[in-house]
């Protein structure tokens, strides 16, 4: 059973619904190396240095500052901090309700389950029907780890999910790349378009997935435990960039959808795509039925 890190209250108008939060997601566990001495095989330890003393030093010594100019500071004791700090708020503030089509996934951060406390059952289930029927999402603040969060409260199943959002500060623009002004031709569009419609699903299966690449690491890694040599070979090579005919390239990602898939031995499921799938019915030979109906037809016409 998950355990909650902290309540709260939704708070919209004079509705309060008081909900716990827990974390909706988890990082996969992240493959380390640890830094040994090469001599005797130990790990070694990082030390705090100061380069004007030459010496390191202890932590006990350590202060905060906050660089206001070019290697000047300003020091700041903890209690210091602390007051800098926003106090954490019990309060999920609603502060209006759009249409969830209007927040672009780029400004989504972490994301938290709410669920409901002590006699917040009804209130909660209401909020969330009421998402649900007018496709708005409710967009608030909360304030927690010394930070004000730009949040949304948005519908999932029968709960609700309360979205961390990044503030516009901290998404950088497209503006500041060069895409440039390719032209596109329309029979390219097109083909373009056909492979598209070939590999097109209406659903969402992320459990068909998973993370290949570390499932290949730790596959060396056991191998080196078990007392093998690792070589360049044992990795797979990786295919340079290369330039390429974009129509050529259409055409053969129309006529041969398999080579758009992922590489033998390392696909995530054992059933062909739903490209090839397609791409297959499409060069399937006709029915003995149909060729008569086609010779026939062709003989009328004549």
């Amino acid at each position: 059973m998950p355990r909650a890190f902290a309540s709260g209250q939704i708070a919209f108008g004079l509705v309060s619904i008081p909900v716990k939060l827990f974390s909706a997601t988890e990082s996969s566990e992240k493959i380390s190396f640890n830094m040994l001495h090469k001599d005797c095989g130990n790990r070694v330890q990082q030390q705090l240095f100061c380069s004007k003393d030459e010496r390191t030093v202890d932590r006990t010594e350590i202060v905060k500052g906050y660089e206001f100019s070019r290697g000047q500071y300003v020091l700041f004791s903890e209690e210091e901090l602390k007051t800098l700090e926003e106090k954490a708020s019990q309060a999920i503030e609603i502060t209006e309700f759009l249409p969830s089509s209007q927040i672009d996934p780029i400004y989504f951060a972490k994301a938290y389950y709410l669920a409901p406390d002590k006699g917040g059952d009804r209130a909660y289930t209401l909020l969330s029907k009421a998402l649900q029927q007018t496709g708005r999402w409710a967009l608030g603040k909360y304030a927690a780890r010394g930070k004000q969060f730009l949040v949304v409260i948005r519908p999932i199943s029968n709960g609700l999910v309360m979205q961390q959002l990044y503030y516009p500060n901290e998404v950088r623009s497209l503006s500041d790349l060069e895409i440039g002004d390719a032209v596109v031709k329309d029979n390219e569009l097109k083909m373009a378009v056909q492979l598209a419609e070939m590999g097109a699903t209406e659903e969402f299966h992320p459990e068909e997935y998973r993370d290949e690449v570390s499932e290949r690491v730790r596959a060396l890694i056991q191998r080196k435990i078990e007392g093998e040599e690792i070589t360049s070979a044992d990795a797979d090579e990786q295919p340079k960039a290369q330039v390429i005919d974009l129509m050529e390239a259409l055409r053969a990602s129309l006529a041969n959808p398999k080579g758009r898939g992922s590489s033998s031995g390392s696909s995530s499921s054992s059933k062909p795509s739903k490209i090839a799938a397609k791409a297959e019915e499409k060069r399937k030979p006709a029915k003995p039925a149909d060729r008569r109906a086609a010779a026939q037809s062709k003989a009328r016409a004549k």
